[in-house]
């Protein structure tokens, strides 16, 4: 549970909004787009761990929004401390659309700050795992990627070239709160990624692919490391192929051709912690 200041004789009067006003509607957009949600420099973050997560962890809360609903004493604390720019109370049905919740109404709502894409956001020290997923297309997979990434102790998250949103409300949901514990950074191109990882001393980049000859455990991966894991259709680009410096595969039985990405980068962090345990 995040440490709260409860001392509120100077948050000014709570805002109201009562119908579809161009504040709201503004705040409905981070739902769905991705330009809004980049251009405000903000996104909505539902449920008790994510927002616990957030406010713990230092992210810059701009809004929590409630409907009144207050039924548990997390919300109540949240809600009396100051943990936000401002406290604004919809109606009911306004924060059910935000929520996107067919019956219960959820007691609360954030609006948080989207960090800067800053790669040195990432800090992987000697002997660091940094996961660069490239050109991820399903929001589902990049969070729970970022769940792993925070289980099993990996230093950060590269999400590199066009790809799903960080932001995504699936993937901040898939997440279940592992985003605001783990650095994640968005890079344009691979170029930029790889260079940043030669500057910081991560000196193995390893790829992984059904097509590699080398079985993820005969591969040494107790050094500073990079996990590359290709897009989920095509899988990695002709730039990590040729600047890896190993590619190694999961071998599998059955009539599967190929694990889904989020599971063979879990599957991958868990060898490198096996092996250095």
């Amino acid at each position: 549970m995040p440490k709260i200041k409860n001392d509120s004789r100077n948050r000014d009067p709570e805002l109201r909004v009562e119908r579809r006003n161009a504040r709201f509607q503004q705040w409905e957009a981070l739902l769905t787009n991705r330009n809004t949600r980049h251009r405000l420099g903000e996104f909505l973050v539902q449920g008790v761990r994510p927002i616990n997560e957030a406010v713990a962890r230092g992210w810059p809360i701009r809004a929590l929004l409630h409907a009144g609903n207050l039924r548990s004493h997390w919300a109540r604390d949240l809600v009396a401390g100051q943990v936000a720019d401002e406290v604004v109370r919809l109606a009911p049905e306004l924060l059910r659309d935000l929520t996107e919740k067919d019956e219960d109404i959820a007691e609360l709502a954030a609006v948080v700050a989207i960090p800067p894409d800053d790669l040195t956001r990432i800090r992987p020290g000697s002997d660091g795992v940094v996961v660069v997923l490239d050109r991820p297309i399903s929001p589902g997979n990049v969070g729970s990627v970022l769940r792993s990434a925070d289980a099993l102790g990996a230093a950060g998250v590269v999400v590199a070239g066009r790809a799903t949103d960080l932001y995504d409300p699936k993937t901040v949901r898939a997440s279940r709160g592992s985003l605001f514990a783990v650095p994640a950074v968005r890079a344009d191109t691979p170029s930029a990624v790889l260079d940043w990882l030669r500057s910081t001393g991560t000196a193995t980049v390893v790829g992984t692919s059904e097509d590699a000859v080398t079985d993820i455990w005969d591969h040494d991966f107790t050094g500073p490391t990079a996990i590359v894991v290709g897009n989920e259709t095509s899988g990695m680009s002709s730039f990590w192929a040729q600047n890896c410096d190993a590619v190694i595969r999961i071998p599998m039985v059955g009539s599967a051709s190929s694990f889904n990405a989020a599971v063979a980068a879990s599957i991958t962090l868990y060898e490198i912690a096996r092996q250095r345990a």
